[in-house]
């Protein structure tokens, strides 16, 4: 992509702009109806991804493109303002400013519109794919297919989050409630992730991406600097396991067999494993705990900590943009979240005197979807909202965290 004016006038004076299935160019929205036209481009490229470049026009009586630039006060945030109101689901895109040498405060905005895991998207209930060089309202069919791939993608994410929840190590030990997150690349090559996992100093630049989860200023804001007991930094001992590598408490050993120490807490297990295809899991074994009047943790009723999968899942989140940014990776990811051990329990309320009554109905949760990068970086309360969401209305504490589960501010 042009990273100056020069190089968006050397592409015109080469003939090398040409719209066609992955690139538009275009003037300014300047009205209402601009801001509709707009959104149904976004979303066109939202289905296979694609750019736009708005500062560069066509003469339509040389049928060739020339520079027009325009004012770039405001114009980044209204593009994306129509991206995230106007196409149904939202869009989250990344743009890229280009000043004019002029410096007369005009220029020129490359927008990134990554394929998005949720596509197709609708404006004014109709959805738009992108054709050769044009966008096209779809028919029934091209959405059902696209609808399907959907579902297929999420089931072999489902499938992965299964096999974690099968091969829960402690899934004979205590009564506490399990979280379980299971994240995949899916366009990232085999080796995406060598040059950490292969690396003779892996174990440091694993707790070193943790230690940026934790230094995070926004994503502390967004959760109210909120902890949990454990997080992803009490995972410290380092094993090499098959085809990754993986930080865990000390009572998780290399083979992933849990071994009693007797120490108290020994039970609240934490987990990280990272793959050499990208692969990311995260293993948490204290999502309930034992609450009562004068009992210990161990004793009293079983009630979940809600808390913990919201701060977990939005540090996961975080760590997968690290680690995409580590290892020069910018496609999507498919994202899974389990629960385990959760039927007739209810979400801690603290001190309070009125503790929900709302008990959860099922064995255990599971819910699946796609990230892009940009959301990784954007949105990723949203990306949380979709993965918690159901199981937070099912405990009546979805308003709750609502900072940390959009992202406005």
């Amino acid at each position: 992509m042009p990273k100056t004016e020069a190089d968006l006038q050397a592409a015109v004076d080469g003939g090398l702009f040409e719209e066609s299935h992955h690139l538009d160019l275009k003037k300014a929205p300047g009205s209402k109806g601009d801001n509709k036209e707009l959104a149904r481009d976004l979303s066109s490229f939202a289905v296979d991804g694609g750019a736009l470049i708005i500062g560069v026009q066509e003469n339509k009586e040389s049928r060739t493109f020339e520079l027009a630039p325009q004012p770039l006060n405001g114009l980044p945030e209204k593009i994306e303002q129509v991206a995230r109101t106007i196409p149904d689901p939202p869009l989250t895109i990344l743009t890229e400013e280009i000043s004019a040498a002029a410096a007369d405060g005009t220029g020129y905005l490359i927008v990134h519109i990554p394929a998005s895991p949720v596509a197709p998207h609708m404006v004014d209930n109709r959805y738009f794919g992108r054709g050769d060089k044009t966008k096209y309202q779809m028919g029934d069919a091209e959405v059902v297919a696209l609808h399907a791939r959907r579902r297929n993608t999420e089931a072999d994410t489902l499938g992965l989050l299964r096999k974690e929840m099968d091969e829960d190590p402690l899934r004979d030990v205590g009564a506490q409630s399990h979280l379980f997150l299971v994240a995949q690349p899916t366009a990232g090559r085999r080796d995406m992730c060598l040059p950490i996992t292969g690396a003779q100093d892996w174990n440091m630049r694993l707790n070193t991406l943790i230690r940026r989860v934790g230094e995070n200023e926004s994503l502390r804001a967004a959760l109210a600097n909120q902890g949990f007991d454990p997080d992803l930094s009490q995972a410290h001992q380092g094993h090499r396991r098959a085809r990754g590598v993986a930080l865990s408490s000390s009572s998780l050993k290399s083979d992933r067999t849990y071994v009693a120490d007797g120490s108290w807490g020994e039970e609240n297990v934490i987990e990280v494993q990272l793959f050499e295809d990208g692969g990311l899991r995260l293993f948490m074994a204290r999502l309930s705990g034992g609450v009562g009047h004068h009992r210990s943790e161990i004793d009293g009723e079983q009630q979940l900590f809600d808390t913990a999968a919201v701060i977990l899942t939005r540090h996961a989140l975080e760590l997968m943009r690290l680690v995409s940014g580590e290892v020069g990776y910018h496609g999507n990811w498919s994202v899974a979240v389990g629960a385990s051990r959760l039927r007739g329990r209810r979400r801690y309320s603290g001190q309070s005197h009125w503790p929900s009554n709302h008990r959860y109905s099922a064995d255990s949760y599971e819910e699946t979807t796609g990230a892009t990068l940009a959301e990784l970086r954007d949105a990723p309360g949203t990306v949380t909202y979709r993965l918690l969401g159901p199981l937070l209305r099912s405990l009546d504490s979805e308003k709750l965290f609502a900072k940390a589960l959009n992202d406005e501010g």
